[in-house]
């Protein structure tokens, strides 16, 4: 367990991996905001470093991103993920199972909304599978275990904060730092965000910021083991060690400018 402190001294305790946030802003296209949330919190099954468990609505934004995210929650077809028509298999085991259900529970005693509930889904043919449906769960707080702790299955979360920098406060008092996004037709706000997360990988109008590989991919804080990310310029450093060699080829034998100053160049 880690215990940060926000700008206003409430404090934030936060189990398990990523947390990802995805923050929206009411000038984000909401309909582009709406489908990448729905993929990026329920594309398999929630089960990925880089999901989006987390949508932080800005302000107004928040009806209307709710109501477009649940419409798209409830047409997921779910199946055996072998099948051709499934966008979403079940989770891992029983436990993985379990603890959604619990934490789920856990948020709407607490009093969050369930929007969109997926618990007690059961998949004609696949009876005994371990399915849970997309869940959206609206107005959680920063001390609900729904926050707190890693879910790690197909919820999605909504917080409600203000203002941007309620959002960005929000991020930085979380102990990991591994990927976050904005969803904003400005790019003021977009820079903003961009350079006040402490968060080691942004995507702006993107859910889930995975560079391509020839830059580093990692995140920041209690995301990063080690003091080095992986692929591009920080894998070359990894697998390699660097050498220094100084070199002059002067035209003339004698020519010579040695000084007992240290050398320059």
């Amino acid at each position: 367990m880690h215990e940060r402190a926000t700008a206003n001294g409430k404090r934030v305790q936060a189990l398990g991996g990523a947390k990802n946030h995805a923050v929206v802003l009411a000038d984000a296209d909401m309909d582009l905001a709406a489908d990448h949330l729905n993929a990026a919190a329920f594309g398999s099954a929630g089960q990925r470093c880089m999901a989006i468990s987390v949508a932080v609505a800005v302000g107004n934004a928040a009806d209307v991103l709710i109501g477009k995210v649940a419409e798209r929650a409830n047409k997921v077809t779910v199946a055996e993920g072998t099948k051709t028509d499934s966008d979403m298999g079940p989770v891992i085991t029983p436990a993985a199972r379990d603890r959604v259900i619990r934490i789920v529970g856990e948020a709407e005693a607490d009093g969050a909304a369930l929007v969109v509930d997926g618990r007690g889904l059961v998949v004609e043919g696949n009876e005994d599978g371990f399915f849970v449906g997309p869940t959206v769960i609206d107005r959680v707080r920063a001390d609900m275990s729904a926050y707190t702790e890693e879910i790690f299955g197909p919820v999605l979360l909504i917080v409600r904060v203000a203002n941007l920098d309620e959002a960005i406060e929000l991020i930085n008092a979380n102990p990991y730092g591994n990927g976050t996004a904005v969803f904003t037709a400005s790019g003021a706000h977009a820079r903003k965000f961009m350079r006040s997360v402490k968060v080691g990988m942004i995507g702006v109008n993107i859910p889930l910021p995975v560079p391509v590989a020839w830059h580093s991919f990692g995140g920041w804080n209690d995301s990063l083991f080690g003091d080095l990310h992986i692929y591009g310029p920080d894998g070359v450093r990894f697998y390699t060690r660097g050498k220094v060699v100084t070199q002059r080829w002067p035209e003339s034998a004698h020519a010579s400018d040695a000084s007992f100053a240290f050398p320059s160049n």
